[in-house]
């Protein structure tokens, strides 16, 4: 028996914008094989935020939900990784990990980034409860406390992210790490703004008793600054996958898509947190959804000749 199958469109990732693309294409009447593999990027986050209608609910939860609600469509849903991907003429082949081949005549990249957490002891223990890098997602929570801003980069960035988050919180401390020189003009908006400013690099977190939440910032010189929270960009990275394609990716990483969110390989499209550094599950979902609308309009038009394949 061949192992060989034939879709529509292959779907790479099954979170918000992986599944939304899939619902809309399913309901398009596409046949869409949909693999999903790995640990989901929100996996040690414990809620969804600002996600209207899903405000408060668990990730796995939301994914169940998402998953139950394509079973009515063409949708063949995989536990399995995507191998490669290779262009042949107007198709796509596909190679699963498990050895199974497909032929697609479109592709949605909806993988998300990897984070690279850095080495930081209490760092990884933390992450995504007292750790974490969107004010969106967890600031409500925590509103109020003492939180801290790790930067990791340019000064003026993390000057007005510092300001930004007093809109949470009227105690923020802002960590430069010794990486960068305030300017007097910078230093002097953040004393106005009442921002507490500490130069020396941090060498670990201090766990509650219990081991669930921030106690302090540890600093090289053993001073220790009471934190409630800290609040981090950690360097992102593509997935092999991705990287393998060679797609256009722009300045900071992230993959090139034009305004139908299609990469510098036609036929290739991508949606979510991997071309973006404005990420979040209703802004994935939302992607997701926008690509498999063009998609679909493409694949409606060719079926009756009155557009090329591409």
């Amino acid at each position: 028996m061949s192992n060989l199958l034939e879709k529509d469109v292959v779907i790479v990732g099954g979170g918000p914008a992986g599944l939304s693309a899939a619902l809309v294409l399913g309901r398009g009447r596409k046949r869409v094989l949909l693999c999903d593999a790995g640990t989901p990027r929100n996996a040690r986050a414990e809620h969804m935020q600002g996600f209207v209608t899903r405000d408060g609910m668990p990730p796995s939860e939301f994914r169940a939900i998402g998953r139950e609600q394509l079973r009515p469509y063409d949708v063949d849903l995989r536990d399995v990784r995507v191998a490669s991907i290779q262009r042949a003429g107007s198709r796509f082949h596909v190679t699963l990990e498990d050895g199974v081949k497909v032929e697609a005549r479109r592709v949605l990249l909806a993988t998300g980034l990897v984070d690279e957490v850095p080495e930081v002891p209490g760092y990884r223990e933390l992450w995504g409860h007292a750790v974490f890098q969107c004010p969106y997602c967890h600031g409500w929570e925590v509103r109020d406390r003492a939180w801290g801003l790790l930067a990791n980069a340019d000064a003026s960035l993390y000057v007005d992210f510092a300001l930004f988050l007093k809109g949470w919180s009227s105690n923020i401390t802002l960590y430069t790490q010794g990486g960068f020189q305030l300017s007097a003009e910078q230093r002097e908006r953040l004393v106005r703004a009442e921002v507490r400013i500490v130069e020396g690099r941090v060498q670990r977190l201090v766990l509650s008793a219990d081991a669930k939440g921030l106690e302090a910032v540890e600093l090289e010189d053993g001073t220790r600054v009471p934190q409630d929270v800290l609040v981090v960009h950690p360097p992102q990275r593509q997935v092999p996958l991705v990287r393998d394609l060679g797609l256009a990716l722009d300045e900071t990483g992230f993959v090139k898509v034009d305004a139908t969110l299609e990469t510098s390989l036609p036929g290739v499209y991508a949606a979510g947190d991997l071309t973006t550094r404005l990420q979040g599950a209703l802004l994935s979902a939302a992607a997701g959804a926008q690509a498999a609308y063009r998609m679909n309009h493409l694949l409606n038009m060719e079926a009756v000749g009155a557009g090329p394949a591409k």
